[in-house]
């Protein structure tokens, strides 16, 4: 039986990873287990002060358990690819692993109070949308779907952490394909 691993590097919010893990296991009706990942700092960018999405992808696809479905890392490190200023997550488009940043999903990153509830929501609904990628599911034109893009916080927040009705049809055809 293949499942889907969902592994923090040390640094990440425990808490997050407990939410994250329930929701994708909730939402892909698929086995979760936990997995330890390494830590992300061989991407670091001096220039950018970021750590980059890509060599993280390559270094969990070294590190995915044989049994796995699909592999979701979660990090506090703040993600960038070079063509764009920052990314919330990257994933493997169909392929096997995936990675989501918290570091911009707290209010505390915008100037503003701590919301606990609302990180924990945004890290779910970006959580789907990257795990979403990894199961084939491109970007979505329905605003409030998991897989529509967001290029600032304020898309993920009118995001649903759910799928639209096509895209859940498009993830149930994929399963049954996997």
């Amino acid at each position: 039986m293949k499942h889907l691993y969902v592994g923090a590097t040390p640094e990440a919010d425990p808490e997050a990873l407990t939410a994250v893990r329930a929701r994708v296991g909730s939402e892909f009706g698929v086995p979760v287990r936990e997995v330890e990942l390494p830590g992300v700092e061989f991407a670091y960018d001096a220039g950018r002060n970021q750590y980059g999405s890509i060599p993280v992808l390559e270094m969990l696809s070294r590190c995915c358990p044989a049994d796995a479905l699909k592999l979701l890392a979660v990090t506090e490190r703040d993600l960038f690819i070079p063509v764009l200023t920052f990314v919330f997550g990257h994933a493997q488009l169909g392929g096997r692993v995936a990675v989501i940043s918290l570091a911009r999903l707290r209010q505390e990153f915008y100037g503003l109070p701590p919301d606990r509830d609302v990180f924990l929501e945004r890290a779910s609904k970006e959580a789907l949308h990257e795990t979403g990628h990894t199961f084939g599911l491109v970007h979505c034109p329905v605003e409030r779907c998991a897989m529509s893009l967001a290029t600032g916080i304020r898309h993920i927040d009118l995001k649903n952490a759910a799928f639209c009705p096509s895209c859940a049809a498009r993830l149930k055809r994929s399963s049954r394909e996997s």
